[in-house]
């Protein structure tokens, strides 16, 4: 999962979260034993759903899961973590620093903040919200020929058929649900991809523009009925 000489930067990085991620209240002190094969390891065969070179952005990453380690494990791509909390940045923008990651970005924020301003070919996530919600936030950051790429667990599926609607309205296309680190992990990540369903139409904008008309017409009509 990480070459020789970035598994270095990958232990420092889990030393990190076992101490002062513990201490600042972003690990729980149960999870620090544990950190390898729950966090690190599966945020790490993610890396087996991005394409080389891809901008990626990680929304709600927290201490870094899955973004940061994604950015440990492949040089090759440009990261941008996404967080609102200081306490949380402060510790992404320390690792960063002591690591010498220049191809990652942190950004204290909300998702919602990027909206209108920046997209990503690949917009990643873990055990943020379920997926309508997620989509809500991610879909935005998406490039035309991009896709969300999320961590899930077991519920996908039943979480796909609640969006149903959603998918539809923004013109998504359809989701995949596959595993990656099969060969690594026991068990391996459950990963759900989401990309646009046609380039050439995006469907947040429209879906935005079609919401505000939509509420142009109801209030048309209390109007009319209140006339």
């Amino acid at each position: 999962m990480f070459a020789s000489d970035r598994l270095p930067l990958a232990e420092r990085y889990t030393e990190l979260l076992a101490t002062e991620g513990v201490v600042r209240g972003l690990i729980g002190p149960r999870e620090a034993p544990r950190l390898w094969e729950r966090h690190v390891l599966n945020s790490a065969v993610l890396g087996e759903a991005v394409s080389e070179g891809a901008s990626v952005c990680d929304i709600g990453t927290g201490a870094g899961l899955p973004g940061l380690v994604l950015a440990i494990a492949r040089p090759d791509l440009s990261v941008t973590l996404v967080e609102p909390l200081l306490r949380r940045t402060t510790f992404l923008d320390e690792v960063v620093a002591e690591l010498g990651l220049s191809h990652v970005t942190v950004v204290r924020g909300r998702a919602e903040d990027l909206h209108g301003s920046a997209t990503f070919d690949v917009v990643t996530s873990r055990a943020v919200a379920p997926l309508e919600r997620l989509l809500g936030w991610s879909m935005p950051l998406v490039a035309p020929t991009g896709a969300t790429i999320a961590m899930k667990g077991r519920s996908i599926h039943e979480e796909i058929a609640q969006a149903r609607g959603f998918l539809t309205a923004w013109r998504c296309g359809e989701p995949q649900v596959f595993e990656v680190g099969v060969d690594l992990l026991d068990p391996p990540t459950t990963v759900v991809r989401v990309p646009w369903a046609d380039p050439a139409r995006i469907g947040w904008p429209l879906a935005r523009v079609a919401k505000r008309r939509s509420g142009r017409r109801d209030r048309s009509s209390v109007k009319r009925e209140v006339s």
